[in-house]
């Protein structure tokens, strides 16, 4: 029997077994004791049955932005998302400021460096104690790659990875590993977004149904099941997903879109979105972001600009040279079927 209790430092929510009269946060580090348990009182009715989750649950996050300065594989414009993206959830969809951890290496706790371990520590708290009425948000802005799968589960018969901050070292977190820690837990009642930034990403979360949408908006889901028959879907909630491109697809960091300063190109569009009222629905999201990038390299006419640039100025200014031209297209992957132009877009 586990009951949950509130970090003492961080507030994160940890599994207590039953009889332990303390526990120490993997996140902060902090340990947290535990009164004993007061008298039980009078039975709930049990025709009444348990009390219903908040009507819009707990909001929560995970943000990543990895920039892996003074290396040679340096990004100028990861940061910069995270930063945007909180301001997003904060301001716009009412997430706590204290329910949302963001993993830069602008952090001063050590615990939230987005190391692997880190990283893996962030996607367990995002998904302990969920609950019916629950949103959860992923998102990850930083390198992403490729390797061999020998599983058997992947049609191109390579996994989609993302680079943590000491992937040199430590390796990469693989698209099973982020499928076992954010998919499959996913209750009933409970919904997950992930916006995945990064190089070779469509797939990221090994979801079951890719949305294949073509130029003119229109589209059909890909069967992306495993032939094996291994489950890559939830226990029950909603898993969307939204990525910077397709697996065999690199994904920019640019400034040619915000011309202010430099950012992933899908997170800006992705925000650009919801910002410009483009938002009402999934497709709508999708086609307005494959559209902003697929017209960026235009000279005047390129998207850009507006609510979005004066979100991103605000919080920080300076970049590197814009390159335009993009070639990716963002992808929308998740664990059931709908339509795309009829399911209203919410976090």
């Amino acid at each position: 029997m586990m009951m949950l209790v509130n970090c003492s430092g961080c507030r994160t929510p940890l599994q207590l077994p039953q009889g332990a009269p303390c526990i120490r946060c993997a996140i902060c580090g902090a340990v947290t004791h535990v009164a004993a348990a007061p008298a039980p009182g009078p039975l709930a009715d049990p025709a009444r049955g348990p009390p219903p989750p908040p009507a819009h649950g707990r909001k929560r996050a995970v943000i990543i932005g990895i920039s892996y300065r003074f290396s040679r594989h340096e990004l100028k414009g990861c940061i910069n998302d995270a930063k945007c993206m909180r301001h997003l959830l904060t301001t716009r969809f009412s997430f706590p400021d204290d329910s949302i951890i963001m993993l830069t290496e602008e952090q001063t706790d050590p615990f939230k460096i987005p190391t692997k371990h880190n990283i893996r520590m962030a996607m367990y708290w995002l998904l302990q104690g969920s609950q019916p009425g629950d949103s959860l948000v992923f998102h990850y802005s930083g390198h992403g790659a490729q390797q061999r799968s020998y599983s058997g589960d992947e049609a191109d018969g390579m996994d989609e990875t993302l680079c943590p901050l000491d992937f040199e070292t430590q390796g990469m977190i693989v698209d099973d590993e982020i499928n076992a820690a954010l998919v499959r837990p996913l209750p009933h009642g409970a919904k997950l977004h992930a916006l995945v930034d990064a190089c070779h990403s469509g797939t990221a979360l090994d979801l079951p149904f890719l949305c294949r949408m073509s130029r003119t908006g229109q589209y059909i889901w890909e069967d992306h099941r495993p032939r094996s028959g291994v489950w890559k879907g939830t226990s029950g909630g909603e898993a969307i997903s939204f990525s910077g491109c397709d697996d065999h697809q690199t994904s920019a960091d640019t400034s040619a879109l915000s011309k202010i300063t430099s950012t992933g190109a899908m997170t800006f569009c992705f925000i650009q979105a919801i910002e410009r009222g483009q938002a009402a629905t999934y497709g709508s999201i999708l086609n307005s972001m494959r559209t902003t990038i697929r017209n960026t390299g235009g000279g005047d006419s390129m998207a850009g600009g507006g609510a979005v640039t004066s979100l991103i100025s605000m919080l920080l200014t300076g970049g590197s040279a814009g390159t335009g031209g993009l070639k990716q297209e963002p992808q929308l992957t998740a664990g059931d079927m709908f339509d795309v132009y009829a399911k209203p877009f919410s976090l």
